[in-house]
């Protein structure tokens, strides 16, 4: 009998949808279907499609978990894995534990698609944040700062095919902003972790440049593929790949216990996850982000009338007419120039003095003498 290998897949989202449902990560799946984690990538972004009998089995694992089956029977019995402490994950995220249908997503609000995606976001991405810039309060603000600018241009993250990534980069935008030294409360260090292994390795971090601490962040710790860390980071793969060397070769010869890539990845789940960091409740971001969207409308229009006033006054004050400049003054020919006072005359000399000699009332009264 001839087996068939044309069996029939969802559509690249919805295959997403379906891992997520089962709490499935890409790295789980992978591990199930014996293929890379880029390969699972690449399927749920429709970039490639399975054929032969990766296809089979991967429908076959699909349909599986639309009959939605407890979490414990779809996780790969591999023992406990730090990954998900960095790990933006949106497993457990879908509304509804009904089997999929083409348009279960379509029934969310936007307040209940944002509040999803910050409760299952949030609190990974502050611990990612954190090691960033081993500062805490810096790590909790640039996060909800990410979200609230998230929640003002929320048609445009909500069509994205990865709106956890563009969170993440608009949050380690703002984290890394080299503004942040001239604020009062950020010029002095927050104290270090308690543990020392943990101190050692968050001092190693910091030393390094901020593109270099960021692609490592991204591919050692979240786990991203090189070519996505090189997006995210603006920057070529090989410009990617140079930094993760440089990174990983500056962390080995001060702490050559993490020369490992994966002794440093579960290293940097461990540290992350030491830190008590909570994020604010879905609800607080959304009022934070509503109230400064609306004291910057009201700003925008405040300065707009401004102008307008000001134009109109200039318009009412200008002349109607056109005023010619005072030229300045000419020398007339045949006009000899105004001599400059001299030494006095002896008769000049005389009147002063009885000018000055005579009283203060005044001169007396001249009459005319008779001829």
């Amino acid at each position: 009998m001839t087996q068939s290998f044309d069996t029939p897949l969802p559509p690249p989202k919805e295959r997403r949808r379906l891992r997520e449902l089962g709490s499935l990560t890409q790295a789980q799946l992978a591990a199930r279907l014996g293929v890379s984690r880029e390969t699972v990538r690449a399927w749920e972004t429709g970039r490639s499609t399975p054929s032969g009998r990766k296809r089979e089995s991967y429908g076959k694992l699909l349909a599986s978990l639309a009959t939605v089956m407890p979490p414990a029977e779809v996780t790969v019995p591999q023992g406990p894995e730090p990954a998900p402490v960095l790990t933006v994950s949106l497993s457990k995220a879908a509304p509804n534990p009904e089997p999929p249908t083409p348009t279960p997503a379509a029934a969310l609000t936007p307040t209940q698609a944002f509040d999803a995606l910050y409760a299952f976001c949030a609190p990974a991405l502050v611990r990612q944040t954190y090691l960033l810039t081993g500062r805490r309060e810096l790590a909790r603000e640039s996060v909800e700062q990410a979200f609230q600018v998230a929640w003002q241009r929320w048609p445009e993250v909500a069509v994205d095919p990865d709106p956890a990534s563009w969170v993440r980069a608009t949050a380690y935008e703002y984290a890394l902003s080299p503004w942040h030294r001239f604020r009062p409360r950020y010029r002095h260090p927050e104290p270090p972790p308690a543990d020392a292994s943990d101190r050692a390795l968050l001092d190693v971090l910091l030393t390094l440049p901020p593109p270099y601490r960021r692609t490592l962040l991204l591919y050692d710790g979240v786990g991203l593929g090189l070519p996505e860390t090189a997006a995210e980071t603006e920057a070529s793969t090989p410009a990617a790949a140079s930094r993760l060397l440089h990174a990983r070769s500056a962390i080995a010869e001060r702490l050559p216990d993490l020369a490992e890539p994966e002794v440093l990845h579960h290293r940097l789940a461990k540290t992350a996850s030491t830190e008590r960091l909570r994020a604010a409740k879905p609800p607080t971001v959304r009022i934070e982000s509503e109230r400064r969207a609306r004291f910057w409308t009201r700003a925008a229009i405040a300065i707009t009338v401004a102008i307008i006033g000001a134009t109109a006054l200039t318009l009412h004050t200008a002349p109607t007419r056109y005023e010619p400049p005072v030229p300045p003054g000419e020398t007339v020919p045949g006009v000899p120039p105004k001599a400059a006072p001299g030494t006095l005359s002896t008769a000049e000399l005389a009147l002063r003095a009885k000018l000055r000699a005579e009283s203060a009332n005044g001169p007396e009264k001249l009459l005319p003498e008779p001829r």
